[in-house]
C-alpha cells in the first residue's frame, strides 16, 4: 500500500499505523547518535539542561506525530541530575482512530552520564505499557516495576549500561570526529524493559541536509535493528544529527514493508553551543 498514491480509507490505515506507531518512531527518535571515541575529559560538550527539540514524524505528505525532547535540571534522591522527558502523540485526523501517548523519562548523573532511573509510559491504540527501571551501577542490577502488571523484577545488567534515551546524551555528548572514518561501527551495552542487548551504529559518512530551519552540515549514521514484520532488514534506519558541538539530531529515516517513514527536525531552543546553516 503506498498511501501517497492510494485514497486514504480508515480500514486500511487502522492496519498499516498500528504497525508504523507502536513501533514507537519517539524509540527511533532517540536511537540517533550513537558515537564514537569517549573523552572523559569533555563531558557535556554537546548540551545542557533547556534544550528542547521537536520533530514532526510523517509518511509522505502525512504527519502521524509530533516527538519532543527536553532536557531539565532537577535533583534526584539528592543527586543533582539531569531530567530528560520525551513525549511524543498522535495528530490529525490519525488520532481520531489510533491514538498515541508515548512519555520517555531518564533521570541521569550530572556528571557521569550514567542512568539512574528510566521510566516508560505508552497508550499506542490501546497498546499499554507502564514501566519503570532503577539502575543500581555498583551491583549492576536493574529494579524493573512494572506497573500495568503490578510486577517487581531484578536483573543483571551489563557494563556502563545505558536506557534507550540515556544513551543518546551520553553518546551524543562524547562524540569525537577527528578520527571518524566511513565503515567505523560503536556498539554499546543497552537495558530495555527486561532485557540486556547490544547495539551498533555505523558511520555513513558526511551530507548537507535540507530541513525547515535550513541547510545542515550533518553526520550520517546507521543503527541496526533487529528485522521482523515491520522493518525490511537489519539496516532499515538511516539517522542524521548536525556537524558540530551540538550533535543536534536532524533527521530519521526507517525503511519499512510499505515504504519509509521519516522524522524531521521541527524546531528547537537552548543549543549549548551557535548553530550555522550552510549559505550558498
Amino acid at each position: 500500500m503506498d498511501i501517497a498514491n492510494t485514497h486514504i480509507r480508515h480500514s486500511s490505515i487502522k492496519q498499516l499505523y498500528p504497525k508504523l506507531l507502536m513501533k514507537n518512531f519517539l524509540l527511533l527518535t532517540l536511537f540517533i547518535t550513537f558515537g564514537y571515541s569517549i573523552n572523559a575529559q569533555d563531558l557535556h560538550k554537546s548540551f545542557d539542561a533547556g534544550e528542547w527539540f521537536k520533530f514532526r514524524i510523517h509518511y509522505g505528505v502525512f504527519t502521524a506525530s509530533y516527538a519532543t525532547l527536553e532536557v531539565k535540571k532537577e535533583k534526584l534522591n539528592g543527586i543533582p541530575v539531569h531530567h530528560i522527558v520525551g513525549i511524543g502523540k498522535s495528530s490529525g485526523f490519525l488520532s481520531l482512530f489510533f491514538k498515541v501517548e508515548d512519555y520517555y523519562e531518564t533521570y541521569i548523573d550530572t556528571e557521569k552520564v550514567q542512568p539512574y532511573r528510566f521510566i516508560r509510559k505508552i497508550n499506542e491504540g490501546g497498546y499499554k505499557k507502564n514501566i519503570e527501571i532503577n539502575f543500581d551501577h555498583d551491583k549492576k542490577e536493574a529494579f524493573v516495576f512494572n506497573k500495568k502488571h503490578n510486577t517487581k523484577e531484578f536483573f543483571k545488567t551489563k557494563e556502563k549500561v545505558q536506557d534507550m534515551m540515556s544513551a543518546f546524551y551520553y553518546l551524543r555528548n562524547n562524540i569525537e570526529t577527528s578520527n571518524l572514518k566511513i565503515g567505523d561501527e560503536k556498539i554499546i551495552n543497552m537495558f530495555f524493559d527486561n532485557e540486556n542487548f547490544k547495539f551498533k551504529l555505523k558511520f555513513l559518512g558526511k551530507e548537507v541536509v535540507k530541513s525547515k530551519i535550513g541547510k545542515i552540515r550533518c553526520l550520517k549514521f546507521r543503527p541496526y535493528v533487529q528485522a521482523d514484520r515491520v522493518f525490511k532488514e537489519e539496516e532499515s534506519l538511516t539517522v542524521w544529527v548536525s556537524d558540530d558541538d551540538n550533535r543536534m539530531p536532524v533527521k530519521i529515516k526507517a525503511d519499512i514493508l510499505v515504504g519509509s517513514i521519516e522524522a524531521d527536525l521541527d524546531a528547537f531552543k537552548g543549543l549549548k553551543h551557535p548553530f550555522k546553516i550552510v549559505v550558498d
